[in-house]
């Protein structure tokens, strides 16, 4: 269950982030809404999670597949470039998550 809502935090940490690009600086009411509501409900699962996870390692996932998944979103729903080094970037932002989860464990008691 805690994983679910870590991946449900996530999806909605990443709709908020492209929501957020295409608000045009919040100047344009409907995705400034998913935005704010994106973000919320993001938070809230987060800290549900959290009260069975440890704090590092879900960040470390979190930030992990929230940098990916906004990279994925912005090529494709922006147009935005696809480089090399960006996505050298990327993978070594997965490994980092690997191995912060192998030497620390994401669950409590």
């Amino acid at each position: 269950m805690p994983y679910v809502l870590l991946g449900l935090a996530i999806v909605f940490e990443v709709t908020a982030t492209l929501s957020l690009r295409a608000s045009e600086g919040l100047s344009k009411f409907g995705p400034s809404s998913i935005v704010v509501v994106g973000y919320l409900v993001s938070f809230l699962l987060m800290a549900k999670a959290l009260t069975w996870l440890n704090v590092g390692p879900v960040y470390a996932i979190w930030s992990a597949l929230g940098t990916v998944g906004a990279f994925i979103g912005g090529v494709l729903l922006f147009d935005e470039p696809i480089r090399p080094l960006t996505i050298v970037g990327a993978v070594i932002v997965v490994i980092g998550v690997i191995v912060m989860n192998l030497g620390g464990g994401v669950s409590h008691s």
